[in-house]
C-alpha cells in the first residue's frame, strides 16, 4: 500500500499546475532544444544535446515525482474543531527558553517551506504538538531537546 502524501487543497492544485506545465509547456520546450542540438551535427562531441538530454531526464523524473504525489494525495481537510493541533492548523507557539513566539501551519512534507511558516508534519516540532491543546507544554525531541507551549490554534 502507496504511503499517503498529505497536501492541502491549494497545494494539490499546485501539483496538478506544475504537472500540467511540465507535460505541456516544458517537456515541448526540451523537443525543440533537442531538435536544435541534432541540427548542429555531430552528437558524439555536442554539448548542447548533451544538455538538453540531461533536461529532458530532469523533466522526466519531476513528471514522474509529481503524478506519483497527485496519485497519493491526500487532500488535508479542513477542521472546524481549533481546540487541537491537526495537519492543516495554524498554530501559535512559544519556545520557553528563549520566550520566542512562532506561528506555523501544519502541512504535509511537499508544501513544506518553514521560512514561510509552513512545517511539514514529519518535522520534531510537528511531531510534538500534534494532537496537543492550547496551554500544553511538549518537548521537541531533537539532539538537544527543547521545550514549547502552545499559545493559539487556529
Amino acid at each position: 500500500m502507496e504511503e499517503k502524501i498529505f497536501v492541502t487543497e491549494e497545494g494539490l492544485n499546485d501539483l496538478k499546475k506544475e504537472l500540467d506545465t511540465l507535460i505541456h509547456v516544458t517537456r515541448e520546450e526540451v523537443i525543440e532544444e533537442l531538435k536544435a542540438a541534432r541540427a548542429q551535427g555531430d552528437l558524439s562531441e555536442n554539448a548542447d544535446y548533451d544538455a538538453a538530454r540531461e533536461h529532458q531526464a530532469k523533466v522526466e523524473a519531476r513528471i514522474k515525482e509529481l503524478e506519483h504525489q497527485i496519485k497519493n494525495a491526500e487532500v488535508i481537510a479542513e477542521s472546524r474543531k481549533t481546540n487541537i493541533v491537526r495537519i492543516g492548523s495554524t498554530v501559535e507557539i512559544q519556545e520557553l527558553d528563549t520566550k520566542n513566539k512562532l506561528t506555523y501551519r501544519i502541512v504535509g512534507s511537499v508544501e513544506a517551506d518553514p521560512l514561510n511558516g509552513l512545517l511539514s508534519n514529519v518535522t520534531p516540532l510537528a511531531e510534538a504538538i500534534l494532537d496537543q491543546r492550547v496551554n500544553d507544554v511538549v518537548t521537541v525531541k531533537v539532539d538537544q531537546p527543547y521545550d514549547v507551549k502552545i499559545l493559539k490554534i487556529s
